[in-house]
């Protein structure tokens, strides 16, 4: 099935100087989700441990600005996603769509700001909900599944 990517872990030891081309030489070969860094027991070297997994092909996973071209403003986007869900009954299952375009709004706001933790968290939070109601147990990277669902849902619209 195309989409799934595994995530794994690599431990590397290097010199404290190399610290930043060994984690450059990886974030070229992997998509790096997270590296630590502590120093070895004799503290001459450092280990550096590595989430990642495997890059998507550029074909498979569209770019924000192809995936969200002909989308409507933010600002709308939001006012879709609350209204549909301030008129929506307690305890009720959405629409897919509310889903999706909730997660690509909260993608869009955190691409605005890199640097901003607490967008990128929702926008985490909110494409891993949609990835795993649409395809529980697969794993690639959410952000890129919601662009490129959102990119065939605005297709077809």
């Amino acid at each position: 099935m195309r989409g799934i990517l595994p995530v794994f872990e690599i431990r590397a030891i290097c010199a404290p100087d190399d610290e930043s081309r060994v984690t450059t030489a990886l974030n070229q070969a992997f998509s790096l989700k997270s590296v630590r860094a502590y120093p070895t027991r004799d503290r001459t070297r450092l280990r550096l441990y590595a989430t990642a997994d495997h890059r998507p092909e550029p074909e498979q996973w569209p770019t924000p600005e192809e995936a969200y071209a002909h989308a409507p403003s933010i600002l709308s986007e939001i006012g879709w996603t609350t209204h549909i869900l301030a008129s929506a009954e307690y305890f009720t299952e959405l629409e897919r769509d509310y889903y999706l375009r909730k997660a690509a709004v909260l993608d869009r706001i955190a691409l605005q700001d890199e640097n901003d933790s607490d967008a990128t968290e929702a926008a985490d939070a909110a494409a891993l909900y949609l990835l795993d109601t649409d395809q529980p147990g697969v794993i690639c990277d959410p952000r890129a599944y919601v662009r490129q669902q959102y990119a065939a849902w605005a297709a077809s619209q």
